[in-house]
């Protein structure tokens, strides 16, 4: 194109309360989209389908509830349901043009919908684009409504509508890790407490303690997002209820709760509703908590996984692709990188919606089109990647009983073990000593005659170990380190003056 040189765009003219602007003849929207789209031209990202969907939910239950209640004639609500119906069905999706980044309180959003659904529905009833008097957007599609309350409760809508999605693959996340459990039940391996090594624990408890982790995270979305079922239909601009009538707010959540099978309820204060993104917080909150368990999760098996030969190496996971441009064979852990990412990602997310929800003034936060971008882009992330992570890596893990093994019986920290046989200061002596001489600390018990081997054997035994409890009959004993060759005889009186002979020499000293 030369410079300077100006391409006719075919469109319509239409006016609003600015006056009068150009849209594309085949567009559903109108004047306000139109400017909106040449107002924020910011990241070519709009809001995503789920909640678009969860809007024209509202919008169409909006104009049943409107004919129920005689504000509405049933020729143009009929075709407002119809059109609204269509986007559910996932018709026009093009159509919504509005960037993330928008108005505040997401007014050129819900005038996007209005625009389409009178549009739409005015060609329905024979009409064309553009001529609003078979169906307005504003006196009929908007009726008995403002952005302030349709907008927050498309966004609560959106949330419960995408929930049972990640909540499913939480479950089955943990089944998995559950049945992990079960399967190394029996696989005995050293605990590690600040990286360091610590008591005995079964690689089945681990992946037991990962299933309950990720159960309780469930829990917690769950119950965050209960207080979401209060809607703010009907409170209108500031929570008043200007302009609808009194029996809206009850009505339109009882038709909204039959169409979506969800439990849903007027909030008991409007105005409350209206003013507050509390809600919002504290569900970005828990999401953010999950984040953080799968986060951990995903830590501990790359370095469990770490290796082959000069890492841990305690299990094995599924090689999915190769892991180096120039080393060959080097096979990374790319799932769990993968999820680390997204908790990354989720925890950003949750600081733009707890920036956003304290911003608001007065009787309306502004702030809500990011708010729910984000809240559902994480919702839609989490549940992908924790299913791919569920799938391409967690089923296949294999654990390394042996080399599992080998580290718990090299462990100084079986010494925890002895300590209601020797105090804890013996005790540490004998870490001491086994980290300077490289021994294991059961070779140095029994090299040291602190018990009979018997009682050693069962002091140290690695299931034992692993379960809570003393063994029974040892607390309180102590016994005396010895600094002499086995079978050496003790010199000196005894406390009763008496000379002592080997025979008499007791090894473990009690009651």
């Amino acid at each position: 194109m030369r410079r300077g040189r100006r391409l006719k765009v075919r469109g319509r003219v239409e006016r609003d309360s600015l006056g009068p602007v150009r849209v594309p003849a085949g567009a559903y929207y109108g004047a306000q989209t139109a400017r909106a789209v040449r107002n924020f031209p910011v990241s070519g990202r709009g809001l995503p389908d789920s909640f678009l969907r969860a809007y024209a939910c509202i919008k169409r239950a909006a104009a049943e509830t409107n004919e129920a209640l005689g504000l509405l004639d049933g020729r143009r609500a009929g075709a407002i349901h119809r059109a609204a119906s269509e986007i559910l069905a996932g018709r026009h999706r093009q159509q919504f043009v509005v960037d993330v980044f928008q108005a505040g309180a997401g007014t050129s959003q819900n005038m996007n919908l209005n625009e389409v659904i009178a549009n739409r529905a005015g060609e329905i009833l024979g009409g064309r684009r553009g001529d609003y008097r078979v169906v307005h957007p504003n006196d009929h599609v908007n009726m008995s409504q403002s952005t302030n309350d349709t907008f927050p409760s498309a966004m609560r809508l959106a949330i419960l509508l995408e929930l049972p999605a990640l909540l499913g693959c939480l479950r089955r996340c943990s089944t998995t890790l559950d049945r992990l459990g079960v399967r190394f039940r029996r696989t005995i391996k050293s605990a590690r407490t600040h990286l360091q090594d610590a008591v005995p624990i079964t690689l089945g408890q681990e992946f037991g303690a990962y299933a309950a982790m990720v159960r309780r995270a469930a829990s917690r979305l769950e119950e965050s997002a209960r207080p979401l079922r209060r809607l703010s239909l009907g409170a209108t601009a500031a929570g008043t209820g200007l302009n609808a009538h009194p029996r809206y707010a009850a009505r339109v959540a009882r038709v909204l709760s039959r169409d979506t099978g969800i439990a849903l309820r007027p909030a008991a204060n409007l105005v409350e509703a209206a003013m507050s993104t509390a809600d919002f917080a504290a569900f970005s909150g828990s999401l953010r908590g999950l984040a953080f368990d799968l986060g951990k999760i995903a830590n501990d098996l790359r370095l469990m996984a770490s290796g082959p030969l000069t890492g841990l190496a305690e299990i094995r996971l599924p090689a999915v692709q190769p892991g180096s441009s120039i080393m060959p064979g080097k096979v990374n852990p790319v799932m769990c990188e993968m999820l680390n990412m997204v908790c990354f990602q989720v925890a950003g997310h949750d600081l733009a919606v707890s920036l956003a929800s304290g911003a608001g003034q007065f009787e309306l936060n502004v702030m809500l089109p990011v708010m729910i971008h984000d809240l559902l882009d994480s919702m839609a992330m989490m549940t992908a990647a924790v299913d791919l992570f569920t799938r391409r890596c967690l089923r296949g893990i294999r654990a390394d009983a042996d080399r599992c093994r080998a580290y718990f019986e090299r462990s100084p920290s079986l010494a925890t073990a002895l300590t209601p046989l020797l105090g804890y200061g013996r005790a540490a002596d004998l870490v001491r000593e086994a980290v300077r001489t490289r021994r294991t600390i059961v070779d140095l018990a029994r090299e040291k005659g602190l018990a009979d081997a018997r009682l050693v054997a069962r002091l140290l035994d690695a299931e034992r170990l692993t379960r809570p409890g003393l063994l029974a009959g040892v607390a309180g004993r102590r016994v005396r380190l010895r600094t002499r060759p086995a079978g050496a005889a003790r010199r000196g009186p005894s406390p009763s003056g008496r000379p002592r002979s080997r025979q008499s020499s007791p090894r473990v000293r009690g009651r």
